[in-house]
């Protein structure tokens, strides 16, 4: 049991979240992070980011203190500050920011949420930036099993700009994700068995539907108990099932 807790710390600070959030699979990695954050920013212009070790390890201290701490927030409940990890690594900084995210199946489902939150993807996007440090730990967060994806973005002090005040720049929290970027999400992150699931359905209402439109030919017993609209309603029903199963299964929390 020692050697798996070892092994299982290892894996979540070296960049590598697996295993069940929500009743889905999970697999979020430092690198895939890295490589749409980079490819966000070049397609606009940008320098790519550089990964820092320090950063890396400010990440993992806050996803651990979140988890330790039950909160969700860019602040501590008794108000610690982000940047507070930045300085327990010896981190110097100009300028930092951070980017938070919870419950995403695949990196492709949190890039999109957070490019479509307009202060997330400024982050993502600022010129100022030239390092940046990711940290995926899994975990219990409020009584729910959750995997929490943390990313601190900055410009590290230099020799010249000694001095300078830094500061903080935070992204809001708790931001909500439209029906549209839920669905685009959910597309990016489903998994062999959603699909099947997902497929099942449509067999069951398309099913249903052709019972009802082909009712007339049915044989005399199951007409007379064959209610008007059972099977269109059983459709609908079916596919209501559907949407909510698509806007909820990969939209996560920014």
């Amino acid at each position: 049991m020692l050697i798996s807790a070892v092994i299982g710390l290892q894996l979540a600070y070296n960049g590598i979240a697996t295993g069940q959030v929500l009743g889905r699979q999970t697999y979020v990695t430092i690198s895939s992070l890295l490589e749409q954050t980079n490819q966000r920013r070049t397609s606009v212009g940008l320098g790519g980011l550089k990964l820092n070790e320090k950063l890396n390890k400010a990440a993992y201290l806050k996803a651990q203190d979140m988890l330790a701490r039950q909160y969700w927030a860019h602040d501590a409940p008794d108000g610690t500050p982000p940047w507070k990890w930045l300085g327990d690594v010896g981190y110097q900084y100009d300028e930092a920011g951070e980017n938070l995210a919870k419950n995403f199946s695949s990196t492709d489902g949190a890039m999109e949420a957070w490019m479509n939150s307009p202060t997330h993807k400024e982050n993502i996007l600022n010129s100022d930036y030239t390092e940046v440090g990711f940290a995926i730990l899994d975990g219990e967060l409020q009584g729910k099993s959750t995997s929490l994806v943390v990313a601190l973005y900055a410009k590290p002090i230099s020799v010249q700009a000694s001095g300078v005040k830094s500061s903080f720049i935070n992204s809001n929290i708790n931001s909500q994700t439209n029906i549209f970027t839920q669905f685009a999400v959910a597309a990016r992150s489903f998994t062999p068995a959603a699909v099947v699931g997902l497929l099942l359905i449509a067999l069951a209402a398309f099913v249903s539907t052709s019972a009802h439109f082909y009712r007339h030919m049915l044989p005399k017993m199951m007409k007379k108990t064959w209610k008007q609209h059972h099977g269109l309603y059983k459709a609908l029903g079916f596919m209501i099932f559907a949407l909510v199963i698509i806007s909820m299964y990969g939209g996560g929390q920014i």
